[in-house]
């Protein structure tokens, strides 16, 4: 395994596996016994990052989430495992009843939200302090950014979370959250998580649950040169092996990468993964993990076998050249 550190504050810098373990489906899509082998199989080759959030995955069996929290929280406490494992979790996105489908109200990032679903989330984890919190989504009632900043701040100081994350927002209110938070003086998001991967994806489609200025959630132009001005952030990137796409032809593409240079990309990515004889899954991660920017995709898996292949992406080091194929690809 290989390693990377998360937080600017020295004091509070976490050091993270460069390939993080999304448990969104744990405990509800994927059974306890299978959830418990896939968790040890990833410590075991030294992964230490794991990702959930307090609404994961209430559409399954039309809860409100939790699932995934309550399921991480046994695992730990059956293994024994204490502070060398960071897991993150996220706030914001939770139902505010039972539900099955995307839409609806949330809990939001009201001071008072925060505070209380941090309260259930160390619970749910059995957990004194969450090591990583991110906004999960913009708040959709209007609390104030200085509100949802200060918050945030709050929990750091008092000890109850680690570090903090934003996640899914516009760029424009990452920079007015962090410089809210800098201006008082209290803890600010040092990690993103943002839609990411190889082919890039067009941004401009509306989304009519979220968004109609378009896709929210993927690391586009403006989040990428963001984090490339800010050292000490680091972005962990989902779905970045697109549910299975790159490798199985009954998986198709979302709409927003129907465009001309999702064929050029694909082209190189064919020809690197002929040379170094890797997946293409594989080639995707080691890209992610390599590049210039601090990357660290996060991955599911419904079985061992599946984080396998994505575990021995970490030792595949692409060459100057066949990076060089893969960036220019357009």
């Amino acid at each position: 395994m290989r390693y990377t550190t998360i937080g600017s504050d020295p004091g509070s810098a976490r050091k993270v596996s460069v390939l993080s373990l999304g448990a969104m489906r744990f405990g509800t899509m994927t059974d306890e016994a299978t959830s418990f082998a896939i968790l040890d199989r990833y410590v075991a080759a030294g992964g230490n990052f794991i990702d959930t959030s307090n609404n994961y995955l209430y559409f399954v069996h039309g809860t409100q989430g939790g699932e995934s929290e309550a399921l991480l929280g046994r695992w730990r406490a059956s293994r024994g495992i204490g502070d060398e494992v960071v897991i993150a979790t996220k706030v914001g996105a939770r139902p505010t009843a039972p539900a099955t489908g995307l839409d609806g109200p949330r809990e939001g990032l009201s001071r008072a939200a925060i505070r209380e679903a941090s309260q259930r989330s160390r619970a749910r984890l059995g957990v004194p302090r969450i090591d990583l919190y991110y906004a999960h989504v913009p708040d959709q009632r209007g609390v104030p950014l200085d509100e949802q900043a200060a918050a945030f701040g709050e929990l750091v100081a008092d000890g109850t979370v680690g570090l903090l994350g934003l996640s899914n927002h516009w760029a424009w209110q990452l920079e007015r959250a962090r410089g809210l938070a800098a201006t008082a003086g209290t803890a600010r998001a040092d990690v993103l998580q943002y839609h990411h991967t190889y082919l890039r994806m067009r941004t401009d489609i509306p989304d009519r649950r979220f968004s109609p200025d378009g896709e929210i959630g993927a690391a586009d132009g403006s989040i990428l040169s963001y984090l490339r001005a800010e050292p000490g952030m680091a972005l962990v990137a989902y779905s970045p092996l697109l549910n299975g796409a790159y490798t199985r032809p009954d998986k198709e593409l979302d709409r927003g990468y129907d465009h001309p240079g999702t064929r050029a990309r694909l082209k190189a990515l064919d020809q690197v993964v002929t040379e170094t004889g890797a997946t293409a899954n594989q080639v995707v991660l080691a890209w992610l993990i390599g590049g210039e920017l601090p990357v660290m995709p996060l991955v599911g898996a419904s079985s061992t076998g599946q984080l396998d292949e994505s575990l021995a992406a970490v030792d595949l080091r692409l060459s100057a050249e066949q990076r060089q194929l893969l960036d220019a690809a357009d």
